[in-house]
C-alpha cells in the first residue's frame, strides 16, 4: 500500500497571508479575544492555526459539551467491521497546553451580537472580538413520518457519532442470513453527500464477513441521483452482488411512514415489515446555537460570504463547517478544515493587520466500497458570483485497478492519521 505522508503545515496551510513589511506592530491592552463554538474538525482548525501561529497572541475559548470526540468521518468503517470505536474517538485533553487557550465543557444556548457575547448554559456570558460558529448539524425528528427521537434508539440514524453509532453497529451484528435492511437516505443538503452510500457498503461487507451474503439491503432515496453513482453501483455488482437495491423516488413514491414497534417502513408503492434493522437517515439542518442565534436562512443553514466565511447577518461572526452554506463545496471534515484555513487568515488579517486574504478552497471524500477498494471525490473552490464555486475538478473512474483503489485507501488513511494528530495530538 502506497503511503502519503501529511504534516501539520499541509492540513493547516496558511497561504496567501503577506505580513506588511514597513507597518507598525499594533499595540494592544490585552490580546484579542476569540470564541470558538464546536470542538470538531471546523472549529478545532482554526483554534490550531490561531494558536500556533499566533504563540499566545489570541485570547481563545472553545466551547464543547462533549469531552469525548468521535468522527462521523471514518465511522462507516466503525460499521462495517474495519475499525474499533476507540481508533475514531480523540480527547481535548492536548488542548489545555497550547498557549492562550481555554477550554469550556458547556453549552452555548444563545449569542448576543450587540453585546458580542456568548451566554453559557451555567449562565456564564463569554465576551468575544470575534466569534467562530461550527456547531456541525442536527437532525430532523419531524421529517420522517412515524420517527421521533425516541424511535431513533430502535432506528438509529447515526449522523451524529457517538452512542447513534455504537446503536447502528450493535443492531448490524444482529441481521441474520437472509434479513432485511433497510436505510432511508437523506434529502439534499446534508452532511457527507458520499456518506450513506459508504455506509450501505460497509454494511454490506460486514453482513459478508460474517457469512451472512443473503441479506438483503434497501436503499429508499428521496433523490434521483446521489454522489459517485456509478462507482458505487459498480463495487456493489463487483463486491456483494444482488445484496443492494437502490430506489429512487420514481420507485417508491416517498416514504409513507415508519412503524417503530412493527419495524415497517411504508412507501407510496411497498410496505417493508418485520425488517431486522432500519437505518433513518433523516434532513438535516443546522447545529441549534445557529438557529436559536438567527444565522440560518429558510433553508436552516447558514448563508456566509464566499470570500471570508463570514455570517451574512453579524461581520464580527464567521460560520464555516456542516452549518454553512458553502456553495459547490459538500458538507466534509476535508471542506470544513480547508474553510477553516480562510477563516484564521481573515482574523489574523483584521486583528493584527496582517497582509490580504486570497481565499481558496479544497475538497477530497473517499468512500470505501470493499475492505480495499477505495474512490474518491475532490475539487478547488473560490469566490465567485456571491458565492463559493467550484473550479476544478476530480475524480475516480470506473476503470481504476485495484492497486490505484488501494492507493486511495492508504492516502485517505493517512489524511485521516494526519488531520486527527493535528487537531487533537
Amino acid at each position: 500500500m502506497k503511503s502519503t505522508r501529511y504534516n501539520r503545515r499541509q492540513f493547516l496551510h496558511v497561504g496567501g497571508a503577506v505580513v506588511a513589511g514597513c507597518t507598525a506592530p499594533i499595540i494592544r491592552k490585552r490580546a484579542p479575544k476569540i470564541v470558538i463554538i464546536g470542538g470538531g474538525v471546523g472549529g478545532l482548525s482554526v483554534l490550531r492555526q490561531l494558536a500556533d501561529d499566533g504563540r499566545g497572541a489570541f485570547d481563545i475559548t472553545l466551547i464543547e459539551p462533549k469531552r469525548i470526540y468521535t468522527t462521523c468521518f471514518y465511522s462507516n468503517l466503525y460499521v462495517g467491521g474495519l475499525r474499533d470505536l476507540a481508533s475514531i474517538q480523540f480527547g481535548y485533553d492536548a488542548l489545555g497546553a497550547l498557549p492562550g487557550v481555554r477550554m469550556v465543557h458547556d453549552t452555548a444556548t444563545a449569542i448576543d451580537a450587540d453585546a458580542r457575547q456568548v451566554l453559557l448554559r451555567d449562565g456564564t456570558r463569554l465576551p468575544y472580538d470575534r466569534l467562530v460558529v461550527s456547531p456541525g448539524i442536527d437532525v430532523d425528528y419531524d421529517s420522517v413520518p412515524g420517527w421521533s427521537q425516541a424511535a431513533a434508539q430502535r432506528m438509529p440514524h447515526a449522523w451524529q457519532s457517538g452512542a447513534q453509532t455504537e446503536r447502528l453497529t450493535e443492531q448490524l451484528a444482529l441481521v441474520p442470513d437472509g434479513g432485511l435492511v433497510v436505510v432511508i437516505a437523506p434529502p439534499n443538503p446534508y452532511r457527507c453527500p458520499p456518506g450513506p452510500y459508504e455506509r450501505v457498503s460497509m454494511m454490506a461487507h460486514a453482513l459478508t464477513a460474517r457469512g451472512r451474503s443473503r441479506a438483503r439491503i434497501v436503499v429508499i432515496d428521496p433523490k434521483e441521483s446521489f454522489s459517485k453513482q456509478p462507482l458505487f453501483q459498480q463495487g456493489w455488482e463487483r463486491h456483494y452482488p444482488g445484496m443492494i437495491e437502490w430506489l429512487p423516488p420514481m420507485i417508491h413514491d416517498g416514504v409513507r411512514r415508519v412503524d417503530v414497534e412493527t419495524m415497517t417502513v411504508e412507501t407510496g408503492f411497498e410496505t417493508y415489515r418485520n425488517c431486522d434493522l432500519v437505518n433513518v437517515i433523516p434532513r438535516q439542518v443546522a447545529g441549534a446555537i445557529a438557529r436559536h442565534a438567527g444565522l440560518t436562512d429558510a433553508g436552516g443553514y447558514c448563508p456566509i460570504d464566499a470570500a471570508t466565511m463570514k455570517s451574512q447577518h453579524h461581520a464580527e461572526i464567521f460560520v464555516l463547517g456542516d452549518a454553512a452554506i458553502a456553495g459547490d463545496m459538500p458538507k466534509s471534515a476535508y471542506a470544513a478544515n480547508s474553510q477553516a484555513n480562510i477563516v484564521a487568515q481573515v482574523i489574523r488579517q483584521e486583528l493584527r493587520d496582517e497582509g490580504a486574504v486570497t481565499p481558496s478552497y479544497r475538497n477530497r471524500c473517499w468512500s470505501l466500497v470493499d475492505e480495499s477498494d477505495s474512490v474518491f471525490v475532490g475539487g478547488t473552490y473560490e469566490p465567485a458570483a456571491g458565492k463559493i464555486a467550484q473550479v476544478e475538478s476530480e475524480i475516480s473512474t470506473l476503470d481504476d485497478s485495484a492497486a490505484v483503489r488501494l492507493t486511495n485507501y492508504g492516502d485517505s488513511a493517512a489524511w485521516y492519521l494526519g488531520l486527527t494528530s493535528t487537531l487533537f495530538g
